[in-house]
């Protein structure tokens, strides 16, 4: 289901213009070598805000630590955390801040 989701939100977003990557790879920089640790980005929207789809019954704080990671990782301050699995989307939005960003 998220596959769905996502591509409805990468066509909705570009028909208004707004520039999309998606599946976007984030590799690991360790010991200054760079490693494919196999993570994606579900969104990376206007090369600023981290989207992490979902479709669970209830938003894990597992689910809210991979984003943040990802945040860390990429070096990106915002991200939102994004279940579709709620009866009013906007009661299935998270936004998550990298409080750390280097």
């Amino acid at each position: 289901m998220e596959s769905a989701y996502e591509a409805c939100m990468v066509h909705e977003l570009t028909d208004r213009g707004i520039s999309i990557e998606r599946q976007k790879p984030l590799p690991v920089v360790y010991h200054g070598v760079t490693l494919d640790c196999g993570y994606r980005l579900d969104l990376l929207v206007e090369n600023s805000v981290i989207v992490e789809l979902k479709s669970v019954e209830a938003v894990e704080r597992i689910h809210c630590m991979q984003l943040l990671s990802y945040l860390r990782l990429s070096g990106h301050k915002v991200g939102l955390l994004i279940n579709f699995n709620v009866p009013v989307l906007t009661h299935g939005v998270r936004r998550i801040v990298n409080k750390f960003k280097e």
